[in-house]
């Protein structure tokens, strides 16, 4: 792996923390992601999944985590499943984890070659009576393909078809939404890396330049600096393409006088971050692209400023709905009409700004976090808002990553990434 190795403590403290959730006699086993196909011997880069990572630190496909803290013999309570390495898998892909370097990784004594786990899992399933099953239930996933933890729960269903089950996921989305120190560091490192690539990016934009060599720019930063790149699938959106929220083609030449929202955050050591700027082709904006991009910046630091703990998820939108409203009053986008003959379950504002303007972010972009419970310190969320105007043929929305904090304002993890209008200006001219 391009990052530097994440300290073993982090995985430690999470399985105990994840241990102490689970009943009496029970086990849990967490499967590492397949390598997808593409087509002939291709296949897509490699993905840890997630709750195995977050658990073990282990960054290996075929992999197989199980945690049984009643285990009558503590070899059994933490044992990590791992591809057996040889000189045929070092010469061709590599050498994989050795036992020791497992227990280096992820802190676990108990490293098993993956040929003997039906033979060890049979043993421990006759000595618990609750099997936990990990499946992502994301409010925003959207699963096509069968996985290799689907396939598991199926095989171990019809293996041990007597045993009770649970649900992980339940425990690791309460767990993953607030970070360790470690995590924050983490995460701190995905955002300096972002913030190096943005700042090239300044340099380089002027008329004439295409989306995609914007795109050639960051990712080149991003992986000189120990990332494997974007942490989700980047929007270079140029003129009225900003209007498109998830834009994605990445292939229009950028014209003298449009703006170019960059929703670009880099990855590090599988923790994301989120970055969204808005900025001029020709290192100027206009008067009323000024005007809008303040607006929509207004909105994003009082918005941050409502990320305390105790705060409810959807009064939080209700009261930026309101900020947003204010905004848009002032640019002569609505008028006092439009807000008084809304639709409450669409309000006028959505008009201009149709999304929401936070999400949990770690791991994954689009983080687990329970939203109908109230927000608690080192939480970390995306503060986005945007005004999006079709008819002006222009987009904007800015966006910082903000760690809640025991007392007073979130800590801004994207503190130091240019976002004030004069000052981006003052660098595309320096």
């Amino acid at each position: 792996m391009k990052y530097h190795q994440i300290d073993r403590k982090l995985f430690i403290k999470n399985r105990k923390n994840f241990a102490e959730k689970m009943q009496p006699k029970s086990l849990a086993v967490f499967n590492s992601n397949d390598i997808y196909p593409i087509g002939a011997d291709s296949t897509m880069p490699f993905q840890q999944a997630r709750d195995l990572f977050y658990l073990s630190g282990v960054d290996q496909d075929k992999s197989i985590l199980v945690i049984f803290p009643d285990a009558p013999s503590e070899k059994h309570r933490e044992m990590l499943f791992l591809t057996e390495t040889n000189d045929h898998i070092a010469v061709w892909e590599g050498e994989k984890l050795t036992k020791e370097k497992a227990l280096k990784v992820s802190g676990i004594k108990n490293v098993f070659w993956l040929k003997d786990f039906e033979k060890v899992f049979f043993e421990v399933m006759t000595q618990c009576d609750t099997v936990y099953f990990n499946t992502n239930e994301h409010y925003r996933a959207n699963v096509e393909t069968e996985t290799r933890e689907a396939r598991f729960i199926k095989w171990c269903k019809q293996q041990f078809p007597a045993h009770r089950v649970a649900k992980s996921n339940p425990i690791l989305q309460r767990l993953r939404s607030v970070k360790d120190p470690i995590e924050l560091d983490l995460m701190q490192q995905a955002c300096n890396i972002t913030e190096k690539a943005f700042r090239r990016v300044l340099n380089f934009v002027k008329p004439g330049v295409w989306e995609y060599e914007i795109e050639a720019e960051y990712w080149h930063e991003m992986i000189r600096n120990r990332s494997k790149g974007f942490a989700y699938t980047p929007i270079i959106a140029s003129g009225n393409n900003a209007n498109v929220l998830h834009y994605i083609e990445n292939n229009q030449q950028c014209k003298e006088g449009e703006l170019i929202l960059l929703d670009t955050g880099a990855e590090y050591a599988n923790y994301a971050s989120d970055l969204t700027r808005t900025i001029p082709v020709s290192g100027r904006y206009t008067k009323r692209q000024k005007e809008v991009y303040n607006a929509v910046n207004r909105v994003k630091n009082n918005a941050t400023k409502m990320l305390v703990p105790g705060a409810d998820w959807a009064e939080y939108h209700k009261e930026v709905g309101k900020l947003m409203t204010s905004e848009l009053l002032g640019l002569g986008l609505l008028d006092k009409a439009d807000v008084q003959n809304e639709d409450p379950e669409w309000p006028a504002y959505k008009k201009y700004f149709m999304h929401g303007t936070s999400h949990n972010i770690g791991l994954d972009t689009h983080d687990y976090g329970l939203l109908y419970e109230p927000m608690q310190a080192n939480m970390v969320f995306t503060v986005e808002p945007g005004i999006y105007i079709p008819d002006e043929g222009f987009g904007i929305r800015l966006e910082d990553d903000v760690v809640i904090q025991e007392k007073g304002e979130p800590f801004n993890l994207m503190r130091n990434i240019p976002i004030e209008a004069d000052e981006i200006e003052e660098i595309m001219n320096s």
